[in-house]
């Protein structure tokens, strides 16, 4: 579940819990992965009563990085379709998220969330202060200018969303998981899905995934 919408704890269950790890297989000389999995058990179905399977896989490369989500219904005829929103909160580390520059995204409608406004991007995303926003996600590529560096970012078709968050510096101040200028150096751009959740029926499956690749030096 993304954030609080859904009647789960915020942003649901599955990012508190221990995963398992599971088989996953080297993909090509330069490329290494790893797998974990989550399934339903006793303290999920506390929460909530479906059956289901999740699993994350990595797959690191010369200068890229991968995360792929799996989420599989588990549940017999009998037990109904269910349905799901979720978010690959990916954190980035940039040099100085007010010179950082993120382009991509213009002519996406987007939901300021902290306005509680919808409107469209225009030009390339700019950091001032607290910014929180889900875009819709654009058809190609967004690419992360972060002073000499550069990373280019993207995501399925079966992730619509793009979530820019970086909390400014009196959020940041509040935050038990980051020091007080810790909102300078880091910025989340994730891939989501957000407004449309998606329904599984018994032996449904759905994945998504995200990806991000150093850009060459100019």
């Amino acid at each position: 579940q993304f954030n609080q919408r859904g009647p789960l704890p915020k942003h649901g269950f599955a990012r508190n819990l221990g995963w398992r790890p599971a088989p996953a297989s080297k993909e090509g000389d330069r490329q290494s992965s790893v797998c974990l999995e989550l399934t339903d058990s006793e303290t999920t179905r506390a929460w909530w009563p479906a059956r289901f399977a999740a699993q994350l896989t990595v797959v690191l490369g010369a200068g890229s990085l991968r995360v792929q989500l799996v989420v599989h219904n588990t549940g017999n005829t009998d037990d109904g379709a269910w349905d799901f929103t979720t978010a690959l909160h990916t954190y980035l580390s940039v040099e100085d998220v007010g010179r950082a520059r993120l382009g991509g995204l213009d002519g996406c409608a987007r939901w300021d969330a902290l306005a509680d406004a919808r409107g469209f991007q225009q030009g390339p995303v700019m950091f001032l202060g607290e910014y929180d926003r889900v875009f819709s996600a654009p058809a190609g590529a967004i690419h992360l200018h972060d002073g000499a560096l550069g990373l280019q970012i993207t995501q399925s078709a079966s992730l619509s969303n793009t979530v820019v968050w970086n909390p400014g510096g009196a959020l940041c101040a509040r935050l038990a998981d980051l020091p007080p200028d810790g909102y300078r150096s880091m910025l989340c751009v994730e891939a989501a899905l957000i407004d449309r959740p998606i329904t599984l029926t018994p032996g449904q499956q759905w994945q998504g995934w995200q990806e991000l690749r150093v850009l060459p030096a100019p």
